[in-house]
């Protein structure tokens, strides 16, 4: 929730040594890591949907879960409070651990404020918001603006442990609120009152019930509405949008007083959002808020997908969405929280890869560095070819160092831009990726992308050798001009395992090859892989029905799709030659000499892709 301050200390002040007694009842085994999967940041819940101690969701009714009844104390202190609980814990930070700068944008966090009640501390750990910067003592109590940036860094050498809970407010709560002081204010006369353990006290505490609407009313969409018009810089673009938003606003009300929250009334409230979402997606990275926030983003959380409970039960909010400017690129166990399930197309070269890609670019939710990836990965001195004496484009997983990890994951997502041209404001992001030289490198980039999904694409290996053939002659595809020791045109496309084999071979024998050993090594590295993270495209079916196969596919893939495809596709940017049936055919004699001892390879890369 925005506040008009940073952070607010309450007027109410706790026993921190009475609720550290509590806490040593804990094992260790009790503690959750975080669901993003950030280093040294653990939780124990307290109040979570439905009670259950591993749902950590926002969407359902929140119920204490067993841990909370253990701690007297701890209860006393939320009772104290006066407000009504939604999702509680206690959040452990390690030394020398920290929660990265961050804003809380969603639905869930709209309305609801953050509570902090320090029970373990130290004076090494530092809370910063916006330009502020505190230490929140043991036993106070805080709330802060979770609509600024705000992080946790735990210099010190002694684990942190807080009272965190979140609430949309209650009748006492706010009458603690008004009393509360701004940080680094002196109030002259204000004191925090100290409320010990009552060893005879039964508190009673009240839970969220509801936290999702059914359908939001108009009034809730106004009051959303109104805050992030108001949180817009100065932009050309605000009347535009403003207009947009003030009609979606009068037909929301108009449907309201139709039908209510009844579900009679979903698919003409359906017809409304949808048509108001595609009106505001091509302000997209186009209209900022004053926190640097992208407009559409916040829209799509506080009202587009909170607004109509048509589609089953949806989460509607996540916590910790990092602004992309303050971001590590480290990864950690679990949820990758800056790439979302990224795409690898894989396929040999000239296997149509380019024009299946620039077709899944014009996706509204994805992004990608515009072209192929080669100088981004080749700029790692240690994954170029000269560091292991021009052996290959081949990398597996022991190249994945920490150190290439690193600057594989940061150099992409600086990289990545939308269909717009427009780089990402919230993450995690959706990315898609092709370079034909990465089917060698399958190994790595699931160790570097842990949640990566991989798109083999399957064309006809006649066509795509005779394509490999008319690029290696036309010059415009030289990978390694100057390759030592090889002889005769330059190489050109892939560099495949075992190259030196192939010297003083006549082309169509090279191309075959390499056509031969991406094929096996891409089919072997996927086949490693957990079935729900590979789907199978067939290039002719592509080619056949694009929008079919495009729409199917981004269904799969869980990438948004809002465009009609004609039937014949625009050529790609590598097209050599116009397309044309039986093209292969130039080099027929040429690729059926080869066909026989390519068999086994042919039989199997069909059986997994071919007949789709």
């Amino acid at each position: 929730m925005k506040l008009q301050y940073p952070f607010v200390q309450l007027p109410v002040r706790f026993d921190a040594q009475t609720l550290t007694a509590e806490l040593a009842q804990l094992d260790e085994s009790d503690w959750q890591p975080h669901p993003q999967g950030f280093a040294g940041n653990s939780a124990l819940p307290l109040i979570s949907v439905d009670g259950d101690p591993k749902n950590d969701g926002f969407t359902g009714p929140m119920r204490p879960t067993p841990f909370l009844a253990q701690f007297p104390y701890l209860n006393q202190v939320l009772a104290s409070l006066g407000m009504v609980l939604g999702r509680t814990r206690l959040m452990r930070l390690s030394a020398q651990a920290q929660v990265r700068p961050h804003i809380d944008q969603s639905y869930y966090w709209a309305e609801r404020m953050r509570v902090h009640v320090p029970i373990v501390t130290q004076p090494a750990v530092r809370f910063h918001c916006a330009d502020a910067d505190i230490h929140m003592g043991a036993g106070e109590c805080w709330i802060f603006d979770t609509w600024r940036e705000h992080c946790v860094r735990n210099s010190g050498d002694a684990t942190r442990i807080h009272l965190v809970a979140d609430t949309v407010g209650g009748d006492g709560f706010w009458d603690l609120a008004l009393g509360g002081r701004p940080h680094q204010t002196d109030t002259a006369g204000w004191t925090a009152n100290y409320i010990p353990l009552d060893p005879n006290a039964t508190p009673e505490l009240h839970f969220e019930s509801t936290n999702t609407p059914r359908v939001m009313t108009p009034w809730e969409l106004h009051t959303h509405l109104a805050f992030l018009i108001g949180e817009w810089k100065p932009q050309p673009l605000n009347a535009e949008v403003q207009f947009h938003a003030s009609r979606f606003m009068r037909v929301w009300k108009a449907l309201w007083a139709r039908y209510g929250d009844a579900r009679e009334g979903f698919a003409d409230y359906r017809i409304a959002l949808d048509r108001f979402t595609e009106e505001m997606r091509r302000y997209q990275g186009r209209v900022t808020l004053r926190n640097e926030l992208d407009f559409f983003a916040q829209l799509k959380a506080l009202i587009l997908l909170p607004a109509l409970a048509d589609r089953g039960k949806v989460e509607v909010s996540v916590e910790l969405r990092e602004s992309a400017r303050a971001v590590s690129a480290t990864p950690g166990p679990g949820i990758d929280r800056h790439f979302d399930r990224p795409v690898f197309i894989v396929s040999p070269p000239r296997s149509g890869s380019t024009l299946l890609f620039e077709t899944l670019a014009r996706a509204p939710n994805v992004f990608t560095i515009g072209d192929e990836s080669h100088v981004l990965i080749e700029s790692i001195r240690q994954l170029r070819p000269v560091a292991n004496d021009y052996a290959s484009n081949r990398l597996d997983e022991s190249a994945a160092t920490a150190d290439v990890i690193e600057n594989l994951r940061r150099s992409f997502l600086d990289a990545l831009v939308d269909r717009a041209g427009s780089k990402p404001t919230t993450l995690p992001l959706r990315m898609l990726e092709k370079t034909p030289k990465n089917s060698l490198r399958i190994p790595l980039l699931n160790k570097v992308f842990p949640e990566a999904l991989f798109v083999y694409l399957y064309r006809d290996p006649r066509e795509v050798m005779a394509s490999m053939i008319e690029a290696w002659n036309s010059g415009g595809f030289r990978t390694y001009p100057k390759l030592p020791g090889w002889q005769g045109l330059p190489w050109s496309l892939v560099l495949t395992p075992g190259w030196r084999d192939l010297i003083g071979k006549p082309l169509h024998e090279v191309v075959a090859s390499q056509w031969q050993t991406v094929t096996d090594i891409l089919l072997d590295d996927l086949a490693t892989l957990p079935a729900n993270r590979v789907y199978n495209v067939n290039y002719q079916a592509l080619i056949a029905d694009p929008d079919k196969l495009v729409s199917n596919l981004c269904r799969q893939l869980d990438f948004d799709w809002d465009q009609r495809l004609e039937h014949n596709l625009p050529n790609s940017r590598y097209t050599v030659s116009a397309p044309a049936p039986e093209k292969w055919r130039r080099y027929q004699i040429e690729i059926e000499a080869q066909l026989p001892r390519l068999r086994n390879t042919i039989d199997r890369a069909y059986s997994v892709a071919g007949k789709g």
